[in-house]
């Protein structure tokens, strides 16, 4: 069964969509508020933390994966052109880096003015490009902090394709 025949209802709230996607996929939540959820999604390399929050006001569904990084202050000027550089390569959404809370943030907006309703598929899919795409730059981000790497050369190895069989 897909994910959009659970919902039959046109009117059906994005965050009540959120939250029967995260009991179906078994992830950690708090339904924070009406307009607000919280879950923790676990990937390969660490559990992240996203957000999903629905404003009214401007019609669109935002999404915030964040995860702890405290790189050591010398680093910070590489790791954010490190930045710059990923997030030429994302097509839907943006990385930054919130030093006070020390987090590494990807977030996302799905724009539904007019009425729009969001299919659960195109929710999970936000979620899962958030969760990946955090995954595929993880690395890159640790190497510009803790290996005292380029942003370009970290880039590189952390998104290196393995060539050949093993």
């Amino acid at each position: 069964m897909a994910l959009s025949e659970v919902f039959l209802s046109d009117d059906i709230h994005p965050i009540d969509i959120v939250e029967t996607l995260a009991e179906h996929h078994d992830w950690d939540f708090d339904r924070i508020a009406e307009d607000q959820i919280a879950m923790a999604v676990v990937g390969q390399w660490r559990s992240y933390s996203v957000t999903l929050a629905w404003s009214p006001r401007d019609e669109t569904l935002r999404l915030i994966c964040t995860f702890e990084m405290e790189p050591p202050e010398a680093a910070l000027s590489e790791l954010y052109e490190g930045l710059n550089a990923v997030n030429d390569q994302c097509w839907a959404g943006a990385f930054t880096y919130w030093a006070e809370p020390k987090l590494m943030v990807y977030r996302y907006g799905l724009v539904l003015t007019g009425g729009q309703t969001a299919a659960p598929e195109q929710i999970d899919m936000m979620i899962t490009s958030a969760v990946t795409a955090s995954e595929r730059y993880y690395p890159c981000f640790q190497l510009i902090a803790w290996a005292g790497k380029s942003a370009q050369e970290a880039l590189q190895i952390a998104i290196a394709e393995a060539y050949g069989r093993a």
